[in-house]
Formats: structure tokens, C-alpha cells, sequence
């Protein structure tokens, strides 16, 4: 194992020095971003307000679907939900939150450039090429979290809720904020899902995580996954229960293959296996011993007192 290559000459205020200049880097990074997501309102908020509407690239998909498979349940029905805004400020603060949301996810790759880059000096040459491919796979899984929310739950989740009636009588008028809340939440449950693997990956490579201990509860992971999606997607149809959680499930069986190829077994587990698989001899020797004792106490019983 290499030493690591940081200054051994840099003093505390120095280093303290580094991380301010990262710091301010970063800030002025998302700063400008976030300016110029603001700028392009009407492009930013088509993304955002785009699964609202009936024709958009999820409906299109289960539409064709439908016309290829013959089955009419899975089209979805053409709706209407209309957005409104209740506070004054509400659409100035939530654009600006919206543009803010935007450069952090676009910026992402240069944070965590520059925090790696600060902390990378300090590491061993082993310790930056996991951290690497923590940092990678991690960042990459989040963003198809966001990419799989955005595209197939959240739109799920918005037809079901923003069209379902306890009576004709009362329409819904989904306000603006609650849209916006109900997205980020879903986005951000899904990012946070799909670290599954890498995280898997990182507790077998300590060796905190076993494969055995996966395939031994595959079971009441699978249950617990159907809970997450029925949670997600309160949905009546299993049809869009099964879209939700078979990428969930596929996770984890991703998880059970990555830590079967990471996971080394210490010595002290290999004893164990083979204490569990080796007979005990002294345990024979004592059912040998035990068995040719009693005949002879048998004997002594059934002998006559002088």
C-alpha cells in the first residue's frame, strides 16, 4: 500500500485555505447556473410541467402498448388536470427554487469533482480508486433514480392522485407548490433508492455485507419492495405496480450479483464453515463410550447381593 501524497508541510490554515477556495468555486458555480436556469424559464418549466399532460412520452409508450399487446387496460384514459396558485410570491419563489434544483443537478458532476479533488491528496492510491468508483457509480445510479421517477412514477402517481373523485361533485384544482413538492419527493426517494448497488457494494467490500444473507432473504425482500411501490404508486391496477417495482426488484438481484464478486471471505468465516461441515470425532468417542458402559451397569444391576 502506497503512502498517501499529501503536503506532510501544509499546515491547518492552510489546508483550511484549500477548502475555502473549493468552497467559493462550487458557490459561484451553482450560482451562475442557477442564473441561467432562470433565464430559460419557459424550457425549464416545460420539463417540469411536462407529465401533467396526457400526451406525454410515458401515456404515448402504454398507448402503443396497448395497441401491440391487445390490451385495453393498460392504455391510460385521456385527463385534464388543471394547476393553480394560491400565493402571491409563490410562482416567483418556486421558479427560483426550480432554477436552484436545476444547477445543483447539472453542476453535481463539478462538486464532486472538486471535493474529490480537495480530498484525493490525503488518500491512499487503493482508497482514491474506490473512492472513484463510489463517487461514479453513485452519482450515476442517482440520476437514473431521477430519470426513472420523472419518466414512469411520478406521471403514474400524478394521474392517479390529480383525477381521483370521491364525487363528481368535487373537482380537484392541484395547487402549483403541491405538484412541484410531490415531484421533488418522488425524484429525490428514487435517487436515494437507486444507491442501493453501490451501497451494497461498499458493505461487502468492508465485508460488513454476505451474499448468503441476500439470497436467504430474497423473500421478504420482495415483499418489502411490493410495500415501497404499492407506497410510491397508490394505484389500483398491478399492471403500473409491477412497472414500479420490478426496477426496484432488479436492484436488488444487481445487489446480490455485485456482492458476490466483491465479497472475500475472511478466515475466521472459513473456519466456521468448516467446523459446521467437519463431524465431531470427540462427540463419537463418547457415544461409543456411553453405549458399551451401559450393557456393563446393566450387568451389575441384575447380579445377585452377597
Amino acid at each position: 500500500m502506497d503512502a498517501p501524497e499529501h503536503d506532510i508541510n501544509a499546515t491547518f490554515w492552510e489546508h483550511l485555505d484549500a477548502l475555502r477556495s473549493v468552497i467559493i468555486r462550487i458557490v459561484v458555480a451553482v450560482l451562475i447556473a442557477t442564473v441561467v436556469a432562470f433565464c430559460f424559464k419557459e424550457l425549464l418549466f416545460q420539463i417540469i410541467l411536462a407529465p401533467k399532460y396526457d400526451d406525454f412520452l410515458t401515456y404515448q409508450g402504454l398507448w402503443r402498448l396497448s395497441e401491440l399487446t391487445g390490451i385495453s387496460a393498460i392504455a391510460p384514459e385521456a385527463f385534464n388536470v388543471e394547476l393553480i396558485n394560491t400565493g402571491m410570491a409563490s410562482q416567483f419563489l418556486i421558479h427560483v427554487k426550480m432554477a436552484f434544483c436545476m444547477a445543483i443537478l447539472l453542476v453535481s458532476p463539478y462538486i464532486l469533482y472538486s471535493i474529490f479533488s480537495f480530498i484525493a491528496p490525503a488518500l491512499y492510491r487503493n482508497e482514491r480508486r474506490y473512492s472513484v468508483r463510489f463517487i461514479l457509480g453513485g452519482y450515476v445510479m442517482f440520476i437514473l433514480g431521477v430519470l426513472l421517477s420523472y419518466m414512469l412514477i411520478f406521471p403514474l402517481t400524478f394521474r392517479f392522485l390529480g383525477t381521483y373523485q370521491v364525487s363528481q361533485e368535487v373537482k380537484n384544482l392541484i395547487n402549483l407548490d403541491s405538484y412541484i413538492s410531490t415531484m421533488m419527493t418522488l425524484n429525490l426517494m428514487m435517487g436515494i433508492l437507486f444507491e442501493l448497488p453501490v451501497l451494497c457494494w461498499l458493505f461487502a467490500k468492508v465485508g460488513f455485507l454476505k451474499p448468503q444473507f441476500m439470497t436467504a432473504y430474497r423473500k421478504h425482500a420482495i415483499v418489502v419492495i411490493l410495500i415501497i411501490a404499492a407506497v410510491i404508486t397508490p394505484t389500483s391496477d398491478a399492471f403500473t405496480l409491477s412497472l414500479v417495482s420490478l426496477p426496484i426488484y432488479l436492484l436488488y438481484e444487481l445487489s446480490i450479483i455485485i456482492v458476490k464478486h466483491t465479497y472475500k471471505p475472511s478466515s475466521d468465516d472459513d473456519d466456521d464453515e468448516e467446523e459446521k461441515s467437519e463431524p465431531t470425532i470427540g462427540s463419537d468417542h463418547q457415544i461409543a463410550s456411553q453405549e458399551q458402559a451401559q450393557p456393563a451397569l446393566t450387568d451389575q444391576s441384575q447380579a445377585p447381593a452377597e
